[in-house]
């Protein structure tokens, strides 16, 4: 082979390495740019937080507790700010019916018997007015990422919208209503679509669904949801969200016993 030959397949060779790094490069720089635009679980959490938890809100809202054919309609206004709650049952049937929440104690107050009953213990689980929501399921007040540690399991589609899927467990130290939590959230409006809730021993508890969102105030929030209890059979609990007003004036001695009476 003449020394010319040699150059040229000396040059090739260099041309044909280059052509692979540049080619190397752009690879790189394609799934660099795709890895730093994707979301991690806790950013996930964080921006579905932003939208769903408020430090205070005035809500009006109904629920259908449907249990087989019986329908059964409970209204309310309901008050939050912080650790605290104040609903008070505004249908015919339970007008003047309050439950308070102060941190973590509960109590109710029944009118036609004048009654003020704390509760706690193994009342905890019960359902509120015979709903599939537990007395529990209102005792939650943080966010999300201060209470769970959360997984990226991958995305799919629910009911049309794609959505990441999360499992979260319960942070160490944290009492928590439900120790796991599997979380369909809508990748584009960072809101929770479908929440299934176990037991530590990995049974099943409850699936919620929610079946209407809307921006409100420049967030998305469900404004209508429904809950399975899947320990009890036949039965299911509609909630929804009639008006909702963030950060509204709430009375001072709004959240005191006195106030229950």
């Amino acid at each position: 082979m003449s020394d010319s030959d040699k150059k040229e397949g000396s040059l090739g060779l260099m041309k044909k390495t280059l052509v692979i790094l540049l080619i190397s490069c752009m690879l790189i720089a394609i799934f660099a740019a795709v890895a730093w635009g994707a979301l991690t679980a806790e950013e996930i959490i964080r921006r579905r937080d932003d939208n769903e938890y408020y430090d205070s809100a005035k809500v009006e809202a109904e629920m259908i507790i449907i249990n087989r054919n019986r329908r059964i309609v409970k209204t309310m206004t309901s008050y939050g700010q912080g650790d605290n709650g104040l609903v008070v049952f505004t249908n015919p049937r339970d007008r003047g019916t309050k439950f308070l929440k102060r941190g973590d104690d509960l109590w109710m107050f029944f009118p036609d018997a004048e009654d003020l009953v704390k509760i706690s213990g193994h009342m905890l689980n019960q359902g509120i007015m015979g709903s599939d929501f537990s007395y529990q399921d209102l005792m939650e007040a943080d966010k999300l990422i201060d209470l769970y540690k959360f997984e990226l399991l991958g995305e799919e589609e629910f009911n049309g919208r794609p959505c990441y899927v999360l499992e979260g467990t319960a942070a160490p130290g944290k009492e928590v209503s439900y120790y796991q939590r599997k979380s369909w959230i809508d990748k584009e409006r960072f809101v929770g679509l479908r929440e299934e809730l176990y037991a530590r021993s990995g049974r099943l508890l409850k699936v919620m669904t929610v079946t209407k969102v809307a921006e409100v105030e420049g967030r998305w929030f469900p404004l209508e949801s429904v809950m399975e209890d899947k320990l009890r059979k036949d039965t299911r609990t509609e909630f929804v969200v009639k008006e909702i007003e963030f950060n509204p004036e709430i009375p001072e001695g709004t959240f005191t016993l006195e106030n229950l009476r």
